[in-house]
């Protein structure tokens, strides 16, 4: 893929109603997403991505700098690690559409800053003209919702991030 080919396509996918795009050709992998949070991000690591997708330095003639990045990545990855114990995810349990609130004049189940305990209802998936209640599966305060209103959820995706007490 040329340069000219990949801004065609990024203008192309700026234009539609796509929220993710992934295309490999030729071992060369590239993936698009206009979600705040995505699948690429939340789910792989570097040492999974192919070679040919990996972030390579800019100046990587300087192993001076390549040092202080993997010490501060370090350092962000323990900060993250320690974040994470304290955070956890509603996933969807099925594909659907996602719905914040019960009817378009109503308030959200949830907001950020609320405090959720386990069984409260979070938010609603339709799928099959079906509704289908999401229930918290933790107690704590929401720290993120990670969908928009009337949004296509697939299988397992995180909707909400809540922050629970530190464990003792």
């Amino acid at each position: 893929m040329d340069e000219k080919t990949i801004k065609d396509l990024i203008e192309q996918i700026n234009q539609s109603s796509i929220r993710e795009f992934d295309l490999t050709v030729d071992g060369v992998r590239l993936y698009l997403s206009k979600n705040k949070n995505n699948r690429e991000s939340s789910t792989s690591k570097t040492a999974d991505k192919p070679a040919s997708s990996a972030q390579v330095p800019l100046d990587s003639n300087n192993s001076d700098s390549n040092d202080e990045v993997s010490e501060a990545d370090k350092g962000k990855a323990k900060a993250k690690q320690q974040e994470d114990e304290n955070t956890s995810t509603i996933n969807s349990p099925l594909v659907g559409v996602a719905y914040l609130q019960a009817n378009p004049d109503a308030e959200s189940y949830v907001k950020v800053g609320d405090q959720v305990k386990v069984g409260d209802v979070v938010c609603v998936i339709e799928a099959m003209k079906m509704m289908t209640e999401i229930k918290s599966s933790v107690s704590g305060t929401v720290d993120e919702i990670l969908i928009d209103n009337e949004s296509m959820v697939d299988y397992d995706q995180p909707l909400i991030k809540v922050h629970t007490e530190a464990k003792k």
